[in-house]
């Protein structure tokens, strides 16, 4: 059974940094990728960076491109968020999603049917 677990969420003060983490288990793919997104109270899901572990190709959002990193480790199967300067507007349950099939391109990582396994969610709450 695939699992995505995430963590590392909390509450933290404007300007300051959290590291989320997505454990990835009883995944057999060798080629897949991972997407976070956020889902702030009242608004649609939002992807913010995807990984394709594959070939290490990165993905960023406009809202958090120069401050959010994603990351791999342990044989691909913990992927890492490193958002600093969070901001209130950052406020939101974070998701992470694996996709199967990658295609290439530069913009099908911020679709929602892309994804074929999904996290529970982290709460990020950022106060100022």
């Amino acid at each position: 059974e695939v699992q995505l677990v995430e963590s590392g969420g909390g509450l933290v003060q404007a300007g300051g940094s959290l590291r989320l983490s997505c454990s990835v288990s009883g995944f057999s793919f060798d080629d897949f990728a991972i997407g976070w997104f956020r889902q702030a109270p009242g608004k649609e899901r939002e992807g913010i960076s995807c990984i394709s572990v594959s070939d290490d190709r990165t993905f960023y959002g406009d809202s958090v491109k120069g401050r959010f990193t994603i990351s791999s480790a342990n044989a691909k199967k913990t992927v890492y968020l490193q958002m600093n300067n969070l901001q209130p507007e950052d406020t939101a349950v974070y998701y992470c999603a694996a996709a199967v099939a990658v295609p290439y391109g530069t913009t099908w990582w911020t679709e929602l049917k892309e994804y074929d396994y999904w996290g529970q969610g982290t709460h990020v709450t950022v106060f100022s």
